[in-house]
């Protein structure tokens, strides 16, 4: 999975978002809860959802947004995340309003 965060660095830290806070971001609201999991049956956020990967994509941005976002520096926003399913199939989805 890739995720992209678009924005302006922060002048003190010249980061857009900190790579160690996005990356437990990730682990907690994605990894730990999918991961060797039923996605059909053990995932909370995913009820209801046939996990396809195009569905899974949507639904790991939903995830992911306002804690990336929480996180990121002066305003920046979460643009988008891409979720492969072998090294060359895969879906992304971004957001129209970004």
């Amino acid at each position: 999975m890739e995720v992209t965060v678009k924005g302006m660095p922060d002048p003190e830290t010249g980061y857009v978002i900190d790579l160690g806070a996005l990356k437990d971001i990730i682990e907690r609201r994605i990894i730990e809860k999918c991961d060797h999991r039923n996605l059909n049956i053990d995932v909370d956020f995913l009820t209801g959802i046939i996990p396809s990967t195009e569905n899974l994509v949507i639904a790991f941005y939903d995830q992911l947004k306002d804690e990336v976002e929480k996180h990121a520096s002066n305003g920046s926003k979460l643009y988008k995340v891409k979720l492969f399913e072998t090294e060359r199939n895969f879906a992304e989805y971004r957001p129209s309003d970004n």
